[in-house]
């Protein structure tokens, strides 16, 4: 029952606040009160678990490989518990946000948040492919209702964009999970990884795990799959921005590593391609970072970069890899979400998120100069930031390897980033506002809290990294080992 919880309670949840009225006073308190008791069920889950054990459930008892499995080890609930702390945070910014002015949006933001965090849940929890397609369709559905929840046609154009793309990858997704059933006559992981080790159902497989592969590329956000990304995320409002860019292209990538570091046997030449991709993505999402003015869209094509990272952890196809690529995307989760957080106050101190039009800032919010620096340092690697220990773990390895176009590309991608975030610095903080009087809203205290616990959390994370980097060992220690599922 355990198991079930993480995805069970936000679903509640999100039923309760559909149902309360338009104007219903406690419908964001209810949405806060959902994601706590989300992730007071994780940290029991993470907790529960023995040191890279296992839980797992069989739901309506069906033996493997027909019933649908749910299992936590440890990779898979130490994402839970980041998910549902972001949920949390991003409920509690909520709570500042004054919903007055369009109460049917949000009537429908706090439910489709919550049936969002359900499906992430799911996603990490889910041991076949079938209960994973299912689940994706979730996330895609919960997005697009909160992204045409605005009522804007900018919003509507934004949701079309995201639908055409991520309806392709739907689809080679589906096609993919029907292939292999056909080919192997398995959807559970630990079947398949069974069934691969035969010679004759591996040699089937090949063509559709290529499918399958590309598929979570383009929901990754990988070049070139990822334009539907930077067109659609900055229609967002600043919490829902926030969930969805911290979480979304992640959770592809966790598939991805999951699937070619324990189910599946992957062609040496792929991994090298895949290399080579998680590099020009790298580059192409850093580039377009920092020829943008407007924040919301800097910060989405540093998704976009950051992404790039990740593939290439998985590339480098070993257990430091996968450990690097772990510590690095709950990293990223955060650091990523925070800055989107920051960006919305931003917007309500200086009046715009185009970057030649604010200014100001420092003088006008220090407390808010902090709180971007720390964040922004993280970003790009600042030692000893969060960002540092996760690129420092995927570069020695890659050096290691002898990969040292692969890791030199990554440090150079660094000094780019580095580069954009001193532009929003230097127009967003430094300079002067070019107005003559300057938005003077003031930041409710829900969003502000918000801010400031994801950034103490960055900085713990970045000042005492052991206990999180040996999280990240453990939870990926099986990893292109010989053994593959437990």
């Amino acid at each position: 029952m355990l198991l079930l919880l993480p995805i069970l309670i936000p679903l509640a949840g999100a039923l309760l606040t559909a149902l309360l009225p338009i104007d219903g006073r406690g419908r964001p308190a209810l949405g806060v009160a959902a994601a706590l008791a989300q992730l007071v069920a994780a940290g029991m889950l993470l907790s529960g678990l023995p040191e890279g054990g296992r839980l797992s459930l069989m739901l309506g008892n069906w033996p493997q490989p027909y019933g649908i499995e749910l299992v936590a080890d440890t990779l898979s609930a130490a994402l839970v518990l980041v998910s549902a702390l972001l949920g949390l945070v991003v409920l509690l910014y909520s709570l500042g946000q004054d919903g007055s002015k369009n109460a049917a949006q949000d009537a429908t933001a706090t439910p489709l948040m919550l049936g969002l965090l359900a499906s992430v849940a799911a996603v990490f929890l889910a041991a076949d492919l079938f209960n994973l397609y299912v689940w994706f369709e979730l996330m895609l559905i919960t997005t697009l209702g909160l992204l045409v929840s605005r009522g804007s046609l900018r919003g509507n154009e934004a949701a079309f964009k995201y639908l055409a793309m991520n309806l392709v990858g739907t689809l080679l997704l589906l096609m993919a999970v029907a292939l292999i059933y056909a080919a192997s006559g398995q959807l559970n992981f630990a079947s398949l990884q069974v069934a691969g080790q035969w010679p004759e159902v591996a040699a089937g497989l090949r063509p559709y795990l290529g499918l399958l592969l590309l598929a979570l590329l383009l929901k990754a956000g990988a070049l070139p799959l990822f334009a539907w990304l930077p067109a659609s995320y900055p229609v967002l409002p600043p919490a829902v921005l926030a969930l969805v860019g911290g979480l979304l292209t992640k959770v592809a990538a966790y598939v991805l590593l999951r699937l070619t570091g324990q189910v599946f046997a992957v062609p040496e030449l792929w991994l090298e391609a895949l290399g080579w991709l998680a590099l020009l993505t790298m580059f192409v999402g850093v580039l377009g970072a920092a020829y943008h003015w407007d924040v919301r869209r800097i910060l989405a094509l540093h998704i976009v970069s950051q992404v790039g990272y990740l593939l290439l952890g998985i590339a480098l196809a070993s257990p430091a890899a996968a450990a690097g690529t772990t510590y690095f995307a709950i990293h990223n989760i955060l650091v990523k979400a925070n800055l989107f957080l920051i960006a919305g106050l931003m917007f309500a101190s200086a009046g715009h998120y185009d970057l030649r039009r604010i200014g100001g800032l420092y003088a006008a919010r220090p407390l808010l100069a902090v709180l971007f620096l720390i964040s922004a340092f993280s970003l790009v690697g600042v030692p000893p930031s969060t960002g540092f220990w996760g690129k420092f773990m995927l570069l020695k390895e890659a050096f290691e390897q002898q990969r040292y176009v692969w890791g030199g590309g990554a440090l150079a991608v660094g000094l780019l980033t580095l580069y954009s975030m001193s532009k929003i610095w230097l127009e967003g903080f430094w300079k002067a506002h070019p107005a003559s009087t300057a938005s003077a809203a003031t930041i409710p205290p829900p969003a502000y809290a918000a801010v400031l616990l994801l950034t103490g959390l960055i900085l713990v994370m970045g000042l005492y990294p052991e206990p999180f980097i040996h999280l990240a060992q453990v939870a990926t220690a099986g990893f292109w080992n010989p053994g593959g599922v437990p």
